[in-house]
């Protein structure tokens, strides 16, 4: 194993490979990790320890459970799910999902080179993961770190549609509803005094952001799963900071389909009915 400098052993977890990092291009060739990786790095270590305790139960049910990461991009958190958590088990799978082709096949050259037998990459959308044969009917873990405007919501419709037992979801960039309030503006003003609270375009990004993330928990809530929200990492950070863990009970939450729908009309959001309604 190779040995860890001094100045990472209070950044890195135990086991954590030092090669994958330098090949992940988080640590530089000498070992250096400069503020942005650090940056990253913490990221990707909260977010796992927030998917380990899941992972574990998971194993208690599932000897060889599914990992998916929804729209991977480089799969650094694939890469460091496996290397953590995986890697230690006899059985299990991650299968890191992307849409840009260059990545994909990056990304299955590293896990070679790692020896990383029980990871894989498909060149996929998110209709076409729902229904592609090369991956299992069922999945125990769906995650999606920053994927951006609807690729969360992608990677939610693929996670109800695989009867996903957990989510871990980091939304990132959500511009659609933003779009639409900003579309419908005129018209909600003549509606609701709440559009005060799009008015201004900060405000119009700003809000549209957040309930944009308000939608996705209760259609999670209608589709039977208990929903927690909390931060990532500090706000000194990452802006794109907040965490959406979703469980499976099987027990819808009564009221949210409706409340679900009563947002939607109130706000002028209508037009994205079938995004959000299950």
């Amino acid at each position: 194993m190779t040995k860890i400098p001094e100045n990472l052993k209070l950044d890195l977890k135990p086991n954590q490979s030092i090669a994958l990092l330098k090949a992940l291009h988080i640590l530089t060739r000498d070992g250096k990790l400069n503020q942005d990786s650090r940056r990253k790095l913490k990221q990707v270590y909260h977010l796992v320890n927030f998917i380990e305790p899941l992972f574990n139960e998971v194993l208690t049910h599932n000897a060889n459970p599914t990992l998916v990461d929804h729209g991977a991009g480089k799969s650094y958190l694939g890469f460091i799910l496996y290397d953590l958590l995986l890697k230690q088990h006899t059985a299990g799978q991650v299968i890191g999902i992307e849409t840009r082709a260059d990545l994909v096949e990056k990304s299955k050259a590293l896990a070679a080179e790692c020896n990383f037998e029980r990871m894989k990459f498909e060149h996929l959308t998110v209709e076409q993961s729902i229904t592609s044969n090369t991956l299992p009917d069922t999945v125990d873990i769906v995650t999606a770190l920053h994927a951006c405007n609807t690729a969360t919501d992608d990677a939610i419709q693929f996670g109800l549609k695989k009867q996903a037992k957990y989510m871990v979801l980091v939304p990132c960039c959500q511009a659609e509803v933003a779009e639409v309030l900003r579309q419908h503006k005129n018209e909600s003003f003549g509606k609701t005094p709440l559009s005060e609270i799009w008015r201004h375009p900060i405000h119009t990004r700003e809000f549209g952001s957040q309930i944009t993330n308000v939608l996705r928990c209760l259609q999670l809530e209608a589709a039977g799963y208990s929903v927690t929200v909390t931060e990532l990492v500090g706000w000194e950070h990452s802006m794109k900071n907040e965490l959406i863990i979703a469980k499976y009970t099987g027990q819808p939450r009564k009221n949210a389909q409706a409340r679900l729908a009563a947002i939607l009309r109130e706000f002028n959001l209508e037009a994205l009915q079938s995004r959000f309604v299950n």
